[in-house]
């Protein structure tokens, strides 16, 4: 599976387009994103969710090539962390704060928040990636989603987070300039990645892992390491959905969830994050278009993603990028 990636970016160019991306987000959540209804809104927030999820996945699964159904679990960890210190320890101190302070001391403590959420995601994905990932294939893929079950588990017999009756009273802290603002932070993050020695070590270890071992490279350190920075990005994705929806229930992190990830990553185009973006926007728009079919709904919405995979088996994207010269005519890409 050979995979196109674009030229490595010079860093004055690579901060002009993120300082153009972050002017872009802050224009339109202060000037369009108002003028919404709250439906359209939360499909556009929960579009910005599946893209940190779908391309911290695939690190995993399409440039190190490991089969993890997990993905959900370190959501959930991520998620419920991070809403107990927003709940428990940074909206406390927001109270009688208003104006500016207000809203400084909000997205400071949201950050922390987030933050907080995504560690404690790595740190279980560095804990489990350890003795998983010397695993392979089906092996890795039932250890994986032994994990998030696990974890899933243990969060619904901890009272501390409300246990079976779900978390509520989250703090409505997530917006559409946060939202896309770590998705845009995620892609940056795995791109540069995939553009260093790092990436290409690990596209390596995805396309023949023994090879790689026998040129000197640690395989496992490097899946750990993918594995690590894919559940902290998930970890924040769920501390975004719980912010966002201000209530957090275990099963809305199931093994069905991670499958849906999954699903994002195969469908794009596994090894390329422009499919990551594409699929999972289309396939959370696609829901929702097909309401009008009522119950037939899910029956469309399956046979349609069969009908793609046997059009596109290496997926709409089929492990390219998509480079600017595409929309200029006469260039070759």
């Amino acid at each position: 599976m050979a995979a196109s990636t674009p030229k490595p970016q010079t860093g004055a160019r690579t901060l002009a387009w993120v300082g153009v991306y972050l002017a872009a987000l802050i224009l339109l959540g202060q000037l369009v994103i108002p003028q919404l209804n709250p439906y359209h809104t939360q499909i556009l927030i929960l579009i910005g969710i599946n893209i940190t999820l779908a391309v911290s996945l695939n690190l995993v699964l399409g440039f190190a090539g490991q089969f993890s159904i997990g993905h959900a679990g370190f959501m959930a960890l991520g998620g419920y962390t991070s809403a107990a210190m927003s709940h428990y320890v940074f909206e406390p101190l927001v109270v009688g704060q208003t104006g500016l302070a207000y809203g400084l001391f909000v997205n400071g403590y949201f950050a922390a928040s987030l933050l907080s959420g995504g560690i404690m995601a790595a740190v279980a994905g560095l804990l489990v990636g350890i003795p998983t990932l010397r695993l392979r294939g089906d092996y890795l893929a039932i250890a994986t989603l032994g994990m998030g079950e696990i974890i899933r588990v243990v969060i619904l017999n901890t009272d501390l987070v409300g246990g079976a009756r779900g978390f509520g009273d989250i703090p409505p802290w997530t917006t559409f300039t946060w939202v896309f603002m770590i998705a845009g932070i995620c892609i940056l993050v795995v791109r540069n990645l995939i553009d260093s020695t790092f990436g290409r070590a690990l596209i390596a270890v995805r396309e023949d892992e023994d090879a790689a071992s026998a040129m000197g490279i640690n395989t496992t350190r490097f899946k750990v390491l993918a594995f690590v920075l894919g559940a902290f990005f998930a970890g924040v994705a769920g501390g975004l959905q719980g912010h966002y929806i201000q209530y957090l229930h275990t099963n809305s992190f199931t093994f069905l969830r991670s499958i849906e990830i999954i699903v994002f990553v195969v469908l794009g185009g596994s090894g390329s994050i422009t499919g990551s973006v594409i699929a999972a926007a289309v396939l959370t728009i696609l829901p929702e278009f097909l309401r009008v079919a009522q119950s037939w709904r899910m029956v469309i919405y399956s046979t349609l993603l069969v009908v793609m995979m046997l059009t596109r088996p290496r997926g709409l994207m089929g492990g390219t990028e998509f480079q600017w010269s595409w929309l200029l005519p006469g260039r070759k890409s």
